[in-house]
């Protein structure tokens, strides 16, 4: 154990955050929070206060948002000084957010209009990435990092570096993907960045351009990439143990809860009934 141990009710909100960050605790959202109650000790932090000031440093923001960026990152700073003896256990609840509206994935329809359209664009490294995403369940920011070095076009696989759950992973490659891949690599190095793009945000710039053109509705690149894949694996009839692993996802509840929504679910269920036709003779 390195450092000077101070007594608990000593310890302020800076020294837990410092902490946390220290031990893997994200920082991501502390800076805009810190100026505020970084200085406060941590037992005069009551629930209260956190919730009035997520409604100060995002006056415009739903609550969803506060929830994330103000709410969210307390609370496990909170939970980080609790587990070091630092101070009580504060039990700081979501403020309460309407429920999202759920994502329209991209179908197969759409990803061959959008394909096409790239095609007669001139733009194949953007549809290679659309399709790379839709078939690995890759996010933008990990597709884009993705070099050769990275691809095995003999064995189809890919590895996606440090991923959002912070290890590597390992996605395995469509024939016709692999085709586009091969098309695609010419006299690139090993260290050249496969899709070429370096910001999500140009991704989605030229997805909507091309949507724009193509005449078909814009879908951002979570829409039709980590969305489709889930979607479309589950109306391929894929069991939902084998697509979230295929995908590299962990929780159930995210997986069905967000990005699966299945499409006609009345329609097909009631037609499966169909298979048993109880006016016959058994």
């Amino acid at each position: 154990m390195s450092g000077t141990i101070i007594p608990g009710s000593s310890r302020t909100f800076r020294d837990a955050a410092l902490s946390y960050t220290t031990y893997g605790g994200e920082q991501r959202y502390l800076d805009k929070i810190l100026p505020f109650i970084g200085d406060r000790p941590l037992g005069s932090i009551v629930p209260f206060d956190i919730r009035q000031l997520a409604e100060l440093l995002y006056p415009d923001a739903g609550n969803a948002t506060r929830n994330r960026q103000v709410i969210t990152p307390v609370r496990a700073v909170m939970h980080h000084a609790y587990d070091r003896g630092w101070a009580p256990l504060v039990r700081l609840r979501n403020l309460k957010a309407e429920a999202p509206l759920r994502k329209k994935a991209a179908t197969p329809a759409w990803l061959h209009a959008f394909t096409r359209q790239c095609e007669k664009d001139c733009l194949p490294h953007l549809a290679a990435l659309v399709l790379f995403m839709s078939q690995t369940a890759a996010r933008v920011s990990e597709a884009i990092a993705v070099t050769w070095s990275d691809l095995d076009l003999t064995m189809r696989k890919a590895i996606l570096r440090k991923t959002k759950t912070g290890t590597n992973s390992v996605r395995f490659l469509t024939d016709q993907l692999v085709d586009r891949l091969h098309h695609m690599k010419g006299e690139a190095s090993s260290d050249d960045r496969v899709f070429r793009y370096t910001s999500r945000f140009s991704v989605n710039e030229r997805i909507k351009a091309v949507c724009l053109r193509a005449g078909i509705s814009y879908k951002p690149s979570h829409t039709c990439g980590r969305h489709a894949f889930a979607n479309n694996a589950m109306d391929l009839g894929l069991d939902i143990k084998s697509t979230m692993v295929a995908g590299d996802w962990k929780s159930p509840t995210v997986f069905l809860g967000t990005y699966v929504n299945p499409r006609n679910s009345g329609r097909v269920v009631a037609d499966r009934f169909n298979l048993y036709q109880y006016n016959n003779e058994l």
